[in-house]
């Protein structure tokens, strides 16, 4: 998403050293984003711009993270895709600027529309084909179709969840759990 942003804070990006806690924000962020399958650049680069709410040049953000040219345009790339980077250009500037989304549920909604969905969804299509085979084997346990039948009701109960998620901003797993209790 282009777009332009007007004012002093994007006109006077200057460098700005990380301090301690900068540095160990931006690590901690990015070791997050990691650990949910996104690349650790990623969370670094969008914590930066997120921290210091101004939008800076590939460059800045070259010099800041420590990166290459061609990392930081990828990781640009990636995050201005899944819209948590926005490209934005001040007047009388003939570079382009990046600044971070501000809001983290908008973000969050973004991210489990995109990746998430399909993840659930394949699953639940691969436990329901699961369960059709056994159930037309003839030799498959009844109570091992049932146990099928319970990994496909809580995987429906996550995506339900992440539905109501998003139309909601409230996240309630109590529906996973009751498939257990059952």
């Amino acid at each position: 998403m282009k777009g332009y942003l007007w004012g002093p804070s994007a006109a006077t990006s200057a460098r700005t050293p990380q301090s301690g806690w900068e540095a160990m924000a931006i690590d901690a962020v990015g070791n997050v984003i990691e650990f949910w399958g996104f690349k650790r650049n990623q969370g670094r680069v969008w914590a930066l711009l997120y921290l210091r709410d101004q939008a800076l040049t590939a460059a800045e953000i070259e010099k800041e993270l420590d990166l290459s040219k061609g990392g930081v345009s990828m990781l640009i790339r990636d995050l201005e895709r899944w819209g948590v980077v926005l490209r934005v250009r001040t007047p009388g500037d003939a570079s382009w600027r990046y600044r971070a989304e501000t809001d983290l549920l908008q973000m969050a909604r973004r991210v489990i529309e995109e990746r998430e969905f399909a993840f659930i969804a394949r699953i639940r299509a691969d436990l329901a084909e699961a369960r059709k085979l056994a159930e037309a084997d003839g030799s498959v346990e009844r109570e091992k179709v049932e146990r099928l039948r319970k990994m496909e009701a809580v995987a429906e109960a996550t995506e339900k969840a992440l539905n109501v998620f998003l139309k909601t901003s409230r996240f309630d797993v109590g529906a996973m759990f009751d498939v257990f209790r059952a």
